[in-house]
């Protein structure tokens, strides 16, 4: 899942940003609302994380580009303010819910995750091929009613797999997907992180890899 959080608090926007890849999500930052436009008109983001009050463009300005674009992201809504008046403000400029600050973090997921799942074409709850089952809410994942026992960069590549299969994905595409805009494009971390899931997965063997293509899961997906 890629995330982008706006947020001009810097301290806050990295503690947050930081506790969402632990959960295996991508996520950019930005710190103002001139950053952020120019991050989602380079970028497919998933989910927005928005402070209200930013310099530059507003936050409730930023909301309003959001919702009029095609394939929107999500907007979860970040204020100081929680009144219901405010909490009705920020849904009527575009955005999908709404969280006062200050939070908790494990809510915070939830709400993410919650979007995602509603988002126009989102992926099914639980995705399955090859004889593989993984739960996103969850984070479980198994194969032929094996659990796999998975890091969370393995967690995020498989399920980035299974969402596209049965097309492929670059390497470049799961850096942008599964890592964030910092990721070294050079790195070899995609094909370290893929033959780790290949030894955990086992056999018979289900990631393909074609050479100046990608890598996919291999077979037809499960019903």
């Amino acid at each position: 899942m890629r995330v982008l959080v706006v947020e001009d608090a810097r301290a806050l926007a990295e503690v947050v940003a930081e506790g969402l890849r632990d959960q295996g999500m991508a996520v950019d930052v930005a710190h103002e609302g001139i950053d952020a436009a120019a991050k989602l008109d380079a970028t497919a983001y998933e989910v927005v994380v928005l402070d209200r009050d930013l310099p530059g463009i507003h936050g409730d300005t930023l909301c309003r580009m959001i919702s009029e674009r095609d394939g929107r992201a999500m907007v979860l809504m970040l204020t100081a303010a929680g009144t219901p008046g405010d909490r009705v403000s920020g849904l009527t400029l575009g955005a999908d819910d709404y969280l006062a600050k200050p939070f908790h973090f494990p809510e915070l997921v939830l709400r993410i995750r919650a979007l995602a799942r509603r988002r126009p074409a989102a992926r099914p709850r639980t995705l399955s091929a090859a004889g593989i089952e993984l739960d996103p809410v969850r984070r479980t994942a198994g194969r032929d009613g094996r659990r796999l026992d998975l890091s969370v960069k393995e967690f995020a590549v498989l399920e980035a797999l299974l969402t596209a299969s049965p097309a492929f994905l670059s390497a470049e595409d799961l850096l942008e997907q599964v890592w964030d805009e910092h990721a070294d494009p050079f790195t070899n971390t995609v094909a370290v992180t893929i033959s780790r899931l290949r030894r955990k997965l086992g056999e018979p063997a289900v990631i393909a890899t074609t050479p100046g293509v990608g890598y996919r899961i291999a077979g037809p997906p499960a019903l």
